[in-house]
Parts: C-alpha cells; structure tokens; sequence
C-alpha cells in the first residue's frame, strides 16, 4: 500500500506493473482489495492502480466538501499520468463514468461491472427487493447492515447464500463493515455529484465503453448495462456472466481478466 496526497486528502493505493495506465475504482460496498485478482492479471501489460475513495479503506475523510470525481483525475495529476482507462464496479462504476463526462481529455477507455451512473431511478421491483432481504436493519449495527447488504448484492436475488462460496461472503461483510462506517462519516460531509447526471448523457461517452454484469445481479442493473452499450457510441456489452453476481471482478475474476486484457488499450 501507498498513500499520497491529493486535493487535501490522503488517498491509499495499490500499483503494479508498467505500460498504459489503468485505475481500479471499487464498489461502494467494498474497497480497493475487492481488485485482488484483477491487480496482477493485468499488470502484466498495464500500469495498474487500485485507488480507495476517498473516506473508503485506508483513504482519509477531511471534513471538506469535494466530488470523488474531481478525486479519481487529482489522482492522476499526482501520479504524472495524463490519461488512463478506468475500470469500475458498482458505485465505482458511476465515479468512472463521472469522470469520463467531467474530464473527457482525462480517459481512454471505460469498463463497468455492475455499474449504475449519478442519476440512476430504482425500479419498485428493486426497492421491494432491497426492503425484503435487507430490511430495516438499524444504520449503526454495521455488522446486521453488511449480511443483509451482502445477501442483496453478492449473493443476488435469484441465488441463496449456500449457493455462494462462503469465504466469498465473509470477505465481502468484512469490506462492507469498513465501507459502512465511511459511508456514516461521508454523510456528515458535502460530497458534490455531477450535474447534469450521467444517466441522460451516455451519448457523450466518446471513448470505448465495455459494459457487464453477473447474470444473478439485480435485473435494474442488467437493464441499465444494456443501455449505456446501446447509447455510448463505442459501448459493447459483454454477455452476462452466469453464476455471479454484483461484485463480479471479485467473484469471476477468470472470465473479467479475459475481457479485459482483450479490451484496455
């Protein structure tokens, strides 16, 4: 792990490798480990750079407002990179594609597991869904939060938690404790979205644009990754990966690390 500086914030990350550079942005409910795998599979031809957001991990929280966004390209100015492909899953999916819309000249190329983008509308079938297998777990109980989170995302709708490798799901609750307690402080803090959102602004994604998802990933999700490949310009979208669900790189990384070696620049 390193650290460094950027916009006032201390940010921790992994590197590897050396070649095009290539920054992973992990999933809301997790952290920069989630990219265990993708790491040194891709660095082989990549620089690869596995970031925590800003309060998520190892990263600090200053209590200043800032845009995650704004974060992802300071970290490049403080790396000496100019341009650099983003790979994203989850939350860190739509910090990807922020970024590509509010620094265009800063990205050569977008890949998004399982991602929503600033804007996205649940549908009632999900909100149904979360309130049935989350519920109303109190806030503060972190660890009651993350089953009832990780059996929603990690295990997914259309699996049960003994379909799911069991060390699978003990890490993802591991993360998620840590990314809850982040995401308790954040709240207290004025983090700037992009406006206009992205949902409505995939056309102006001019760089290529993979899209997937795990075939047992909430429905909304599979539905939204069909749109961004059908409206980005250069989108394509990768068949649904069976047996995986919302964090996919973590839990296939096999068929993700295939992709993307045959994708990134």
């Amino acid at each position: 792990m390193t650290k460094i500086e950027v916009n006032g914030a201390t940010l921790a990350y992994d590197e590897a490798g050396t070649g095009s550079p290539v920054v992973l942005v992990h999933a809301g409910i997790a952290d920069r480990r989630m990219w265990r795998a993708q790491l040194p599979a891709l660095a082989a031809r990549h620089r690869v750079i596995a970031v925590d957001l800003r309060g998520y991990g190892d990263s600090e929280l200053p209590p200043a407002p800032f845009a995650h966004h704004d974060d992802l390209v300071g970290l490049l100015d403080a790396l000496g990179v100019a341009q650099a492909a983003l790979v994203g899953c989850s939350f860190g999916g739509k910090v990807a594609v922020d970024t590509a819309l509010a620094y265009p000249e800063r990205v050569s190329a977008l890949a998004l597991f399982g991602a929503p983008v600033s804007g996205t509308e649940w549908s009632e079938e999900t909100e149904q869904l979360w309130d049935e297998l989350v519920g109303e777990a109190d806030p503060e109980d972190f660890a009651a939060t993350a089953a009832g989170e990780v059996r929603f995302w990690v295990v997914g709708p259309t699996r049960r938690p003994e379909d799911v490798d069991p060390g699978l799901i003990r890490f993802a609750e591991e993360m998620d404790r840590r990314a809850l307690a982040a995401e308790l402080e954040l709240s207290a803090i004025e983090v700037s979205e992009l406006d206009p959102p992205a949902i409505d602004r995939l056309a102006e994604l001019r760089v290529p644009v993979l899209v997937g998802t795990g075939a047992d990933d909430v429905a909304d999700l599979r539905r939204l990754a069909d749109r961004i490949a059908a409206e980005a310009p250069r989108g394509v979208r990768l068949p649904d990966i069976p047996d995986a669900a919302h964090l996919l790189p973590l839990e296939r990384p096999e068929p993700v690390n295939a992709a993307l070696l045959d994708f990134l620049p």
